[in-house]
């Protein structure tokens, strides 16, 4: 069995005493990672933010034909300013727009319309690796009714704010040599049904593409939260599943067998975003909430969940009821309507951060390893882990095997190990074990949970 090189660290530094204590370690930074996330400007999301609210009104039964208003005319927009980043994208760049027929008299459409999509991709460069990472933001919008296609429907954070993140995203990242597809989707229809999700998760899961990561922006740039006045400008909130909304039997066994109810793909993704984007980014706290949406509310990334990928929400701190899907107005002295005022660009621009970094490691790093088992078949105060390397794209400089205790909800230990085992003085009863592909620079997989092999 090779040697283990054995590196204590998961958002710090964990030294094994008598248990898992924080410590604080430098964080290790990639250059070309931080230079494009450098590169994010405030001012180009302020400029985009202002256009958007500048179609007045962008419900999905708005005008499509319209040159200066509504949905079709935001569209538009979009694929025109993705467009323009072509040409310094040294042939990376595409995009297309993906028309979808929905709604009728018993839906929330009331009647039939089509939609745009607007898909950028960001061709990968290794054609042997058919990886993909699908990020979401809807540029759809509402105010008081949701079937209001005339009134003014600034929708400035909902969902301006996560347009103008994944459109910063795009042009930085086009920029630069990826392994990995980036498919960057701004989506129509999700205020009546998320319409526009369901449609593209059904082309993936038609055409059997290999989504390994879905993150979904929806209102990322309001930094205080209404009725209470909580100011958080600091903390960003990743949602996940945690029993995957397409198990099957065979892995409902699975999962129970070994408790495995905290470590879906989805939950694996979100704690990847953690790890990464508070590795890149100062004075920002990623906080997991530990279900997959909001009471009484959804997002584009439920629709690729239920195609079985693993999906995320990406949303702010502190919701402002007052700006949400609201007529703009003033009643009693307090401001109604979802305008530009309510962004806070540093705030944007840190979560923005969050997903650049993130996305941009996910898609340097190797493919996850394969079948990580543990044995459970012995009575042993050690485990022994075993894996496969990934079939395709870079082959790994080695792994990581994660641990934390069973009643802890974040990886608390990474060791590196060289080869495709481990054996490790920790008691298979007392703790979880999952394994990361690795590089020479360090950029990490997904973590694969261990099952147990008996």
């Amino acid at each position: 069995m090779k040697t283990l090189r054995c590196l204590y660290f998961l958002m710090g530094l964990f030294l094994y005493t008598n248990g898992l204590h924080a410590q604080t370690i430098i964080k290790n930074r990639d250059v070309i990672i931080e230079s494009a996330m450098n590169g994010i400007s405030v001012d180009t999301m302020k400029t985009l933010i202002q256009d958007m609210v500048g179609f007045y009104n962008r419900n999905n039964l708005s005008s499509m034909t319209h040159p200066m208003q509504g949905i079709g005319a935001a569209a538009e927009y979009l694929y025109r300013r993705v467009n323009a980043y072509v040409p310094a994208s040294g042939g990376r760049l595409c995009v297309e727009k993906v028309f979808y027929t929905i709604g009728g008299t018993e839906t929330r459409l009331k009647r039939e319309a089509t939609l745009c999509n607007v898909v950028a991709t960001v061709q990968g460069s290794n054609p042997d690796d058919d990886r993909a990472i699908a990020l979401l933001a809807h540029f759809d919008n509402r105010n008081g009714d949701g079937n209001d296609s005339v009134k003014y429907a600034p929708g400035a954070n909902d969902n301006g704010s996560g347009v103008a993140c994944l459109m910063e995203i795009t042009r930085l990242l086009s920029q630069v040599d990826l392994p990995v597809t980036l498919k960057i989707m701004f989506l129509s229809g999700e205020e009546h049904g998320l319409y526009g999700a369901q449609h593209m998760a059904e082309i993936a899961r038609r055409e059997n593409r290999n989504l390994i990561a879905v993150l979904n922006n929806d209102m990322i740039g309001n930094g205080t939260a209404g009725e209470t006045n909580t100011h958080n400008n600091t903390h960003i909130r990743v949602f996940s599943e945690n029993i995957p909304l397409a198990e099957t039997d065979e892995m409902r066994r699975e999962r129970v067998y070994n408790s495995a109810e905290n470590d879906s793909p989805s939950r694996q993704l979100a704690r990847y975003i953690k790890e990464t984007g508070e590795r890149y980014v100062d004075n920002i706290t990623v906080k997991l909430i530990y279900r997959n949406d909001r009471f009484g509310r959804g997002g584009d990334h439920t629709p690729f969940s239920r195609k079985g990928y693993a999906a995320v929400r990406i949303c702010e701190m502190h919701e402002n009821y007052n700006r949400t899907h609201q007529y703009v107005r003033e009643e009693n002295g307090v401001e109604y309507g979802d305008e530009i005022e309510g962004i806070d660009f540093e705030y944007l621009r840190k979560n923005t951060a969050v997903n650049l970094s993130a996305v941009a490691n996910l898609a340097l790093a190797p493919s996850a390893p394969d079948n990580v088992r543990q044995d459970v078949s012995g009575l042993t105060n050690y485990s022994i882990l075993r894996w496969e390397a990934p079939k395709q794209g870079k082959q790994p400089a080695g792994y990581y095997v994660l641990i934390r205790e069973t009643d802890q909800s974040q990886w608390q230990m990474k060791i590196h190990v060289d080869g495709t085992e481990a054996r490790l003085p920790y008691s298979k009863d007392n703790y979880f074990f999952a394994v990361q592909s690795t590089d020479a620079e360090g950029h990490e997989s997904l973590a694969v949970f261990a099952r147990g092999d008996r």
